[in-house]
C-alpha cells in the first residue's frame, strides 16, 4: 500500500546517528541514500525489505514538527526485538512514551507486543510484533 514514509527533522546529522542505531535493529545495514533536493534540502532514505523510509529537512524552509495524532509503525519479529528497538532508541536520544515495552491483550487484532518511543524530533514511533 505504501511507497515510502517521510519524516522531518530540524538536525539531520542527528537524525542520522539515531535511525542508523534504531533501524538496524530491524536490519537495516550500511548507510541510508544521501540525496539532495533541487531545493537545496537534504534528505534520507532509508530501504530495506522492500520499503523506504525517508527523513529530511522541510522543503518549505519551516521548521520541523512532529504529527500530532501520527504514529509511524515498524514490525518487528518477536518480542525480544520490540524491546531492542525501544532499548536502542531510547539509548539513542529517543524518548519512551505511553506504557513501558510488552505485551498488550484486549485489542481487536489480538494480542500484540508494543513499543512507542518519540525520535530527536518528536516523531512518534512503534515497534510491534503480532505472534503468529
Amino acid at each position: 500500500m505504501f511507497s515510502h514514509v517521510m519524516v522531518g527533522t530540524r538536525d539531520l546529522e542527528k537524525a542520522k546517528a539515531f535511525y542508523n542505531k534504531v533501524l538496524g535493529t530491524l536490519g537495516f545495514e550500511g548507510e541510508p541514500i544521501h540525496n539532495v533536493g533541487p531545493s537545496g534540502h537534504s534528505r534520507l532514505f532509508y530501504r530495506h525489505n522492500g520499503g523506504t523510509f525517508c527523513v529530511t529537512e522541510p522543503i518549505n524552509g519551516e521548521p520541523a514538527s512532529a504529527a500530532n495524532g501520527g504514529t509511524i509503525g515498524f514490525q518487528c519479529d518477536s518480542p525480544e526485538q520490540v524491546k531492542q528497538f525501544h532499548d536502542v532508541a531510547v539509548a539513542s536520544g529517543g524518548a519512551t512514551c505511553e506504557n513501558p515495552p510488552g505485551l498488550r491483550e484486549g485489542s481487536s487484532l489480538g494480542p500484540i507486543h508494543l513499543a512507542y518511543v518519540r525520535d530527536p524530533d518528536g516523531n512518534k514511533l512503534c515497534a510491534l510484533h503480532r505472534p503468529k
